[in-house]
């Protein structure tokens, strides 16, 4: 998921934009590519025998394969210059009994294959011509074409003609379909909340806009606010505002410039689903564990059951240079937890934040005072542990925690105490594939200091909140963690290096963990009270520094959630009031930033959208949403609930960015087993998934093939299954939306402040303004230390 990876994988593949037209076709590259009188020198895999039928190669495809390159009609030695522009086309047709989608490559001849060009082409019974333009982005002085075919359940049987590859123009800028210039929030606007839209439009003047109810009528009528250009949209926008409709219904659009918009809701329950939808997404990414929810149904991946060699007797990664030829001779269980994104790997960096940000979201259901009452209580998910008498937000957590247990070193082995940084497979596998069917070597990679204080981070706060419900689990949570915590202060400085990324899985390199030591010391001190936490945390340089991100906290920088913890959890921590004020200051900040945007989002990078986007802007929301729990200021809770407006739909691309959620929403996230788009027989993403979202770094082989001649931020996104650096999925990624989704959820009477539990004993703190000292307001102080004393 949320890697930088410089390496083009064979797993990633892109698709080029349609040809343009060629002055004079540079030299044929492709031998053979007629297949006049002969299929030579073209050759076919062992499960196949290639004929020459009226001058096309065809051959019968056998059924029942597990992979797409089970079954291979290929061609070697094609010359492919890095930073050329070729044309490639090809004719095929099929005879089955449903459309087939197959895989076209132009890659590496040996392992590992890496690809500069991929196309999945869905063929029907007629003979079809397929034409791409690409640029090479790799120095291939014999490349491999390939067509990978296998992977059906029933035989059937396939033609191609005409295969040809020439050096040609560059292809057209790529401009995407983004429908209707008026952008909503298709889900809809609360009743009572910040109700506003985005016009699309270079138009200089104020133009006039009209709210219509699902019949037609004029509920409202007004003038659009131009606001110039967006760069990070590509154009000039006006903004819309109808915040004073107090209107209840479905299918209301807005009017403006000769457009309507996409239909969208007016309410006060329009959230309650995507909490639970966003939630329920873990339990079907659960590695180790058959799944049996309709629609979604898989085997147990990893659990040594052939093709799997599985994830219940994992050695060590093969010495390697860059990890000093560290090796282990022992073997770890490491089954369950969570599928990270859309590959098979299990890395504890990123799924420490995700099982965080999960249990954040329940102990906010015990802290904050706009909560609903048992929101996440057992029975309101539909996983196999429901009705145990535990929450199944909890149940959920526990899968991955119990997972992140089992990837610490034994006592008695080198590094005891340590976690290892991740499992995955030892080399990339290709789309679609399910966890069962994967037949890879598994690996674990080195311990890391960053994966070993996340473990003791959240077992931590695991443990405290399980004590009510199972104190042994807690208990073996709070040894881990102190196990973790004194391991990692043992060894401060063993780094998971970015090299580490070639094969099988992302490096998720971070040689800074300063922000680590603080987090899991807040945790732990917030747990046990003790006062060798306490001093960790309060004589820590990150407790008072600065921790302000405008691409917000990430798995690789994780000291706001320590500051939020720390102000949030009842605890005597001796400046806690400072500690709330500061989590405030970052919201402010945050709230500022987001005014200057024209879509609602809290996000204004100066080096423009990175990987992931969208977690960056819900994560934000997240600090102004604690921010308002802790002051009851309504500029924060207004601003995460216009933040939800560009998360679904209004942006530039016009389009939700979680699936099963609006009109037009994203459905093809980059994975292995939600692979509709590449075989029907598979399942999309389920409702609730969040995409990556615009990326401009295009790391990518098909958007940078598809964005030849660059893009605006907003504009760098494909709903593509290939797009792995702008519309993968990961658990992450989930666990914000799951925490900002509950949060809006809760806000049913925006315009109120939230109260406060008092507490004896308060003093009112003098804070400087603007050369003057006022008081802060007693609502705030009141959250300082009202939420009650930890008990020892």
């Amino acid at each position: 998921m949320l890697r930088a990876i410089a390496v083009v994988l064979t797993s990633a593949a892109l698709v080029a934009a349609p040809v343009s037209a060629v002055a004079e076709d540079g030299p044929e590259l492709i031998p053979g590519g007629g297949f006049e009188g002969t299929t030579q020198p073209w050759f076919v895999t062992q499960d196949m025998s290639a004929a020459n039928t009226d001058g096309q190669l065809c051959v019968d495809v056998p059924g029942g394969t597990t992979t797409a390159w089970s079954s291979i009609i290929g061609v070697d030695g094609v010359p492919i210059v890095k930073g050329q522009d070729y044309d490639f086309s090809f004719t095929a047709a099929a005879v089955s009994p449903t459309p087939v989608v197959i895989r076209a490559l132009v890659q590496q001849p040996v392992s590992p294959w890496d690809a500069t060009f991929e196309a999945n082409p869905s063929l029907g019974g007629d003979e079809t011509e397929f034409s791409y333009t690409f640029n090479a982005s790799l120095d291939l002085p014999a490349a491999q074409v390939v067509f990978q075919v296998g992977g059906a359940d029933e035989p059937w049987s396939l033609c191609i003609d005409d295969v040809s590859i020439h050096t040609g123009d560059p292809a057209e800028a790529f401009v995407p379909e983004t429908g209707t210039r008026v952008r909503v929030n298709q889900v809809g606007y609360l009743l009572t909340g910040p109700k506003h839209a985005t016009l699309m439009t270079d138009a200089a003047d104020a133009l006039d806009w009209t709210l219509r109810n699902e019949a037609g009528d004029s509920v409202a009528t007004g003038q659009t606010e131009p606001r110039g250009d967006d760069s990070s949209a590509g154009g000039g926008v006006h903004v819309i505002d109808f915040s004073e409709v107090r209107e209840v219904g479905d299918g209301f659009t807005i009017d403006a410039d000769g457009q309507a918009s996409h239909p969208f809701a007016i309410g006060d329950d329009l959230y309650d689903r995507l909490r639970y939808d966003s939630l329920q997404y873990f339990h079907l990414v659960r590695s180790g564990i058959e799944i049996d929810v309709p629609g979604y149904e898989r085997e147990a991946g990893h659990l040594n059951v052939a093709p799997n060699q599985g994830d219940t007797a994992v050695g060590c990664q093969s010495p390697q240079p860059f990890m000093q030829n560290w090796t282990c001779d022992y073997e770890l269980d490491v089954r369950g937890g969570w599928y990270d994104a859309g590959d098979h790997g299990k890395y504890v960096v990123n799924g420490g934040i995700a099982v965080y940000q999960l249990m954040s979201a329940y102990e906010r259901t015990l802290t904050a005072s706009s909560t609903t009452a048992g929101a996440f209580d057992d029975g309101t998910l539909d996983i196999p542990e429901s009705s145990n008498g535990v929450p199944d937000l909890l149940d959920e957590a526990r899968w991955e925690l119990e997972w992140m247990l089992r990837m610490q070193v034994p006592a008695g082995e080198e590094l005891a105490g340590m976690v290892h940084h991740k499992v995955q497979d030892d080399s990339w596998t290709g789309l679609p594939l399910l966890p069962a069917d994967d037949p890879k070597a598994r690996q674990l990679h080195r311990p890391s200091t960053a994966a070993t204080l996340n473990l003791a981070a959240v077992a931590a706060q695991g443990s405290r909140l399980f004590a009510p419900f199972d104190a042994e689990f807690a208990d073996d949570l709070l040894a881990a963690s102190r196990t973790a915590w004194d391991a990692a202060n043992t060894t401060p400085r063993l780094f998971a290096p970015a090299a580490d990324g070639v094969n099988g899985g992302g490096p998720y390199d971070d040689d800074d963990v300063a922000d680590e030591f603080y987090c899991a010391a807040a945790e732990l001190y917030l747990t046990t009270g003790e006062p060798a936490f306490e001093s960790a945390v309060l004589d820590h340089p990150l407790h008072t520094a600065d921790i302000y991100r405008i691409a917000g906290f990430d798995w690789g920088h994780v000291a706001a959630l320590a500051r939020m913890d720390l102000a949030t959890v009842p605890s005597e921590l001796p400046d806690r009031d400072e500690v709330v004020a500061s989590v405030i200051e970052l919201a402010d900040k945050y709230a500022d930033a987001q005014q200057t945007q024209n879509f609602g989002q809290p996000y204004a990078p100066i080096s423009g959208y990175g990987w992931g986007s969208n977690s960056s802007i819900l994560n934000n929301m997240v600090v102004l949403a604690t921010a308002y729990d802790l002051g009851g200021d309504a500029r924060f809770s207004t601003a995460v609930v216009e933040g939800m407006d560009y998360i679904l739909g209004r942006n530039a691309m016009n389009n939700s960015y979680v699936t099963g959620y609006g009109t037009t929403y994203s459905h093809n996230q980059h994975s292995r087993w939600f692979a509709h788009q590449l075989d029907a027989d598979l399942p999309s993403p389920p409702p609730g998934t969040l995409a990556g979202g615009p990326n401009r770094s295009i790391q990518d082989p098909l958007a940078q093939q598809t964005f030849t001649t660059g893009c605006a931020d907003q504009l760098c996104y494909l709903d593509d299954i290939q797009s792995w650096s702008t519309n993968e999925m990961t658990v992450n990624w989930n666990s914000s939306l799951v925490w900002v989704a509950s949060f809006v959820a809760d806000q049913t009477e925006l315009e109120a402040v939230a109260s406060v539990k008092p507490a004896p004993n308060d003093q009112l703190p003098l804070v400087l303004v603007g050369g003057g000292l006022v008081l802060v307001a007693l609502i705030v102080v009141m959250v300082l230390r009202g939420r009650g004393k930890k008990s020892d």
